[in-house]
């Protein structure tokens, strides 16, 4: 008997394929079954009514064969299942009522465990150059979430920093299934069971656990890094005013040295270096001095932490645990809004999209060479849906790829297929990583993170989607031309939503205004913890039956929230963001060419600094203007790294 064909319930076929196809398969075996054979070797064939020869050997759907033209796994091998199993069931109770499930309401643990699969089955499955790339993450190390599964949903999961991974069918890895297209990136079935070992060896006896893989061996000096950061001294020394062409060569070796040891984290950071510098050669107004220089503290910092003996895993400061691109098989996603921003004649639009399967926001950008406005970059077209459709729909995509940064590109081919449904804003059922219910919760996860410098370089980290129980105020500060909002979540807790006019977006504000004052259900936005509580930068909202998109908005008369008198001025956060600015000068002219009066200004800064209670951070600044000459020394460069990094821990803590 086919124990694995039993496991299979109709949830699990339509998550193998899609739910239509179960659909069809089902009316077809309902009006007339195949006719069954079974070879000894356990290999099932079938004989549909159409003629059709469909057979299915040990190993998974993807192993079946069939006469008919339909690529993949079709409407026949679903029809061959559900005749089996109705064959071989036929007067019995259930028969995988208690596979995959938890063996008690009380959720101790399933009847089995991913991490009982050999290395053995596990190169059988996967080969031997899928074992060695699996083999080289661990060596590095890297942290996986295992779920056990429970009530709710009982296939055990391991969510990986690349794919999630679902153990579909009990004790079979055949039917172990990642959101990753198959033979991509198949070596995270064994990240995922060595993750259900480590699991199972330390916390037995809990349904969801983080644990930390591999990494014993990982070394304390990375060559790859150190290019990077000899060319981040560089920039800094210099500056982005007086780089001539020839850094290129500098460039393109730290961009092949970070490629081949595969640190995505630090390459990100030197393409965007790059971008900046790209962007000030051109005169254009990408570049902001703020952030050549954040750019260039995040690879000191990287640096730092991972030869210094800092707390985080080397694999997650570096990212060597990610793949550079990973595509996607058929795919839903949940659009939660957009943002529409401007660079002088350029418009850039994020989309950001849900993804169910990794339990991630994905980012859809586009940048158009025009002055149109939201409003009218709705109707722009991605792969043959238009923005708006994109932004507050359920997309389904047979074309998607993934980057290691959570940005997603959709094919444009004429093969490749992007459909996009209206939405009803149905949020409730997205992951709980990504739901965010109660935010006393969400302030202890915010607080939890690591420094913004050395943690993963996802696009839509911080993006949540938080259910509204009750809109308690909405007010206007005329100056700012600033929206808030305070909400509070079922038990009471308030954060603050809060919306900034932009003339790229007119209707930003009124459609904030409109969905805040509506049938608003939920929040969608990017949300951060400060001195006052957690604030959410909203990109789209649930409301009534549907989603309202305020950046795709045109400007309606809308209702007229209260006046909000003017905040008063914070003098702690001012002070550091003028301190902050004065270091971007520093790097952005370069350690060898500030002007005489910057010591001053940064011995000003220093005092400021220490009037507010800052002594650390003000005696940094004093050390950077001890060192700045004609020649600045390696001391210089580290005194400009440890100024700017404590003003920026100190401003992302105070925000």
């Amino acid at each position: 008997m086919r124990a694995d064909l039993l496991a299979l319930t109709p949830d699990t076929l339509a998550e193998l394929t899609n739910r239509g196809l179960v659909k069809r398969a089902t009316r077809e075996a309902g009006r007339e079954p195949p006719t069954l054979s079974e070879s000894p070797d356990g290999t099932v064939e079938a004989t549909h009514p159409d003629g059709a020869v469909t057979s299915l050997p040990a190993g998974g759907l993807e192993a079946a064969r069939c006469s008919c033209a339909a690529p993949g796994v079709c409407r026949h091998v679903i029809a061959l299942v559900l005749a089996y199993q109705e064959r071989e069931t036929t007067g019995a109770a259930e028969p995988a009522a208690d596979t995959s499930s938890n063996a008690d309401a009380g959720g101790a643990g399933p009847a089995w465990s991913p991490g009982a699969f050999t290395d053995k089955q596990l190169t059988a499955r996967i080969g031997e150059r899928m074992m060695a790339a699996a083999r080289r993450v661990e060596g590095a190390g890297y942290v996986a979430r295992v779920h056990r599964g429970g009530p709710r949903d009982p296939v055990p999961t391991v969510e990986l920093p690349t794919a999630t991974v679902r153990f579909l069918v009990p004790s079979d890895l055949g039917f172990a299934r990642t959101d990753a297209v198959a033979g991509a990136r198949d070596d995270v079935l064994a990240l995922a069971v060595w993750a259900f070992r480590v699991a199972d060896e330390q916390a037995p006896g809990e349904a969801d656990v983080q644990v930390q893989v591999g990494g014993g061996g990982a070394p304390t000096t990375v060559a790859g890094l150190d290019r990077a950061v000899a060319l981040a001294g560089l920039l800094l020394r210099e500056g982005a005013v007086h780089l001539g062409a020839g850094i290129g060569a500098e460039v393109a070796t730290a961009r092949r040295d970070l490629e081949s040891a595969r640190m995505r984290w630090p390459l990100l950071a030197v393409e965007d270096l790059v971008a900046q510098l790209e962007a000030y050669r051109e005169r254009s107004a990408r570049y902001r001095p703020e952030a050549f220089a954040d750019h260039l503290a995040e690879l000191f910092a990287r640096h730092r932490s991972v030869t210094g003996g800092g707390a985080s895993l080397a694999s997650r400061v570096l990212g060597t645990e990610e793949a550079a691109e990973t595509p996607l098989r058929r795919a839903r996603l949940d659009g939660l809004g957009a943002r529409v921003t401007a660079a002088g004649g350029e418009r850039f639009v994020e989309i950001y999209l849900a993804h169910a399967d990794s339990a991630t926001v994905l980012v859809l950008r586009r940048s158009y060479e025009t002055e149109d406005d939201g409003p009218l970059l709705a109707g722009r077209r991605v792969a043959g849906v238009t923005i708006g459709a994109l932004a507050g729909g359920a997309v389904v995509t047979e074309s998607a790829s993934r980057s290691a940064s959570r940005t997603v590109r959709l094919g444009t081919r004429r093969l490749s297929r992007t459909e996009a449904m209206a939405s009803r804003g149905s949020w409730q059922d997205l992951s709980g990583a990504l739901l965010a219910p109660d935010l006393a919760v969400l302030a202890t996860e915010l607080d939890a993170l690591p420094p913004r410098p050395v943690r993963a370089r996802v696009a839509a980290e911080l993006v949540r989607v938080i259910p509204v129980a009750e809109v308690m105020s909405l007010s206007y500060a005329h100056g700012a031309q600033r929206l808030d909002a305070v909400i509070a979540d079922a038990n009471g807790i308030t954060a603050t939503v809060t919306a900034t006019h932009a003339s790229c977006a007119p209707g930003r504000l009124d459609g904030v205004a409109t969905a805040l004052t509506g049938e608003i259900r939920y929040v969608a936005g990017t949300v951060r913890r400060g001195t006052t509580g957690i604030t959410i930068d909203p990109l789209g909202f649930a409301t009534g039956d549907g989603v309202l998109i305020p950046d795709l908005m045109p400007p309606t008369p809308g209702p007229t929230p209260g006046d909000r008198p003017a905040r008063t001025t914070d003098s702690l956060a001012q002070a550091l963001d003028d301190a902050l600015s004065l270091l971007s000068e520093v790097a952005h002219r370069g350690l060898a060419h500030t002007p005489p009066t910057m010591p001053a200004r940064l011995r000003t800064a220093a005092d400021r600094l220490r009037t507010l209670g800052l002594r650390r951070a003000a005696d940094a600044n004093l050390a950077l203007a001890a060192r700045l000459g004609p020649d600045p020394d390696t001391a210089a460069q580290t005194a400009w790294v440890d100024a700017y990094l404590r003003l920026q821990l100190a401003a992302e803590l105070h925000a």
